[in-house]
């Protein structure tokens, strides 16, 4: 922040943030203020106590909510809408008694979680989640089972791939402030994601769906009698329309993934055409539009039906909306007062192991201010120089790398604007999400962090 040092030392901002997220439990789960108002209340609070400037705490807020907002409302908005139409269309029942049918359904879990993994490698954590969860939700209608049982693999899945995989921004950028070889990141990283996810994503659904056995709810994308669905699409166009977005993200992906390796140049007209057309939200509105003719108008549904279809699509995801920016301020308004930049250095002075020490700086920033990616590269450029100095061979560079995503995404709680969107979209309280998906964060870092030390001792 401009024309502003933090002078506090770590005891008193730590001290303040741990306030900060009480306030902000006891509100939510004990006065059942909504937590809408409870993050910009928190939010207000946490910035005076910590001494931002009062003129700067209210643009400090709304830039921070804005970010969030900028990232999370396109892709949740046009991913809802795609998702309605597969679900309208009758795409989703379809597809998921194919997958029934072929993996059975003590496997439907595991199918869906296996279909996350592949799809998680180009597509973003939050995009793919929305994609996939029209799917994930006819799986669960079919069956009847608890919606955690299939929703908690294929969610982990995609944080698994988004953390540690190659061509993701996190890992991508730890790499290049590291010097780790991004092929050797790549492969180590593919050989660790499906033994990483069998524990913290297929194993931990089953548990946590034995302790919160609710039933699917229908508030997102509505309820579909499917007996009134006169022509539905095939399993390949249903497969065709949800791998449309996966394939453009990839080219951008990929040509990123090229750049850092330095077999593209980046400078080329071309290179920025094909870049435009893959992010993330131009891919899912390309996405949607194909599907509005494929699934709509081809279909014989009217201008006017499809409009109206749509627009129902977006009233339930406002709140799912808004309730992530305001997760993103409050984790800005930390990351803004200097907390986790105060916790790091004074961890930084203990003297532990490299990889042990990266581990921990990457945690303590991801519970100070909730972002994984910053949590991720504020690690990786805070720790670069005890790495480059160090005699470390290549996959011990991989190992650190690896090791430093693992922190990133430790335990997600209430700072964390994932954290709201996983809890909202399943229809989770506040203290359901913490015992589900926040254990899962942790258990995905902890079993990260010792495949990590496994590839560190042995090469």
């Amino acid at each position: 922040m401009e024309g502003w040092t933090q002078t506090m030392s770590a005891g008193p901002l730590l001290g303040i943030a741990a306030a900060a997220i009480a306030v902000l439990l006891v509100m939510v789960i004990k006065f059942r203020v909504h937590a809408f108002l409870t993050l910009i209340l928190v939010s207000l609070l946490t910035a005076f106590a910590t001494g931002i400037p009062a003129d700067q705490i209210v643009p400090t807020m709304v830039d921070k909510f804005g970010s969030t907002l900028g990232s999370v409302a396109l892709l949740v908005g046009l991913g809802a809408m795609l998702g309605k139409l597969v679900e309208y269309s009758g795409g989703a029942g379809v597809l998921a008694d194919r997958m029934i049918s072929i993996f059975g359904e003590n496997r439907a879990p595991f199918a869906l979680g296996i279909a996350s993994l592949f799809m998680g490698f180009p597509i973003f954590f939050d995009a793919g989640l929305i994609v996939m969860l029209p799917v994930i939700f006819a799986v669960a209608k079919r069956l009847g089972g608890p919606v955690l049982l299939y929703a908690i693999p294929a969610a982990a899945a995609f944080s698994v791939m988004h953390v540690f995989v190659p061509p993701h921004p996190g890992p991508v950028t730890a790499s290049e402030l590291y010097n780790a070889n991004l092929g050797l990141l790549l492969l180590v990283g593919i050989i660790i994601a499906f033994p990483m996810w069998m524990i913290a994503g297929y194993f931990w659904g089953r548990v946590t769906a034995r302790q919160h056995p609710f039933k699917l709810s229908d508030a997102l994308f509505g309820e579909v009698d499917d007996s009134e669905v006169s022509n539905p699409p095939t399993v390949g166009t249903v497969l065709a329309m949800l791998l449309l977005p996966m394939v453009l993200i990839f080219m951008n992906t990929g040509l990123d993934f090229l750049r850092s390796l330095g077999m593209v140049d980046s400078s080329q007209g071309w290179y920025h055409v094909l870049s435009a057309l893959g992010r993330t939200p131009i891919a899912l509105l390309i996405s949607t539009l194909v599907a509005m003719w494929v699934l709509g108008t081809r279909r014989g549904e009217s201008g006017n039906a499809l409009q109206k279809l749509l627009d129902s699509a977006l009233g339930p995801i406002c709140s799912v909306v808004l309730i992530t920016g305001a997760g993103g301020m409050f984790g800005g308004v930390l990351q803004a007062s200097g907390i986790g930049d105060a916790l790091s250095d004074s961890l930084n002075d203990i003297g532990l192991p490299v990889i042990v020490a990266a581990y921990l700086v990457a945690a303590i920033i991801r519970l100070a201010q909730g972002s994984a990616t910053v949590a991720l590269v504020t690690a990786a450029g805070l720790m670069a120089p005890a790495v480059s100095g160090g005699d470390f061979s290549s996959l011990q560079v991989v190992a650190i790398t690896l090791a430093t995503a693992a922190g990133s995404v430790f335990a997600g709680h209430v700072n964390d604007s994932g954290f709201w969107l996983v809890g909202r979209l399943l229809g989770m309280d506040v203290k359901t999400t913490l015992q589900t998906w926040t254990v899962q964060q942790a258990i995905e870092s902890l079993v990260g962090f010792v495949f990590a030390c496994i590839v560190f001792v042995i090469f």
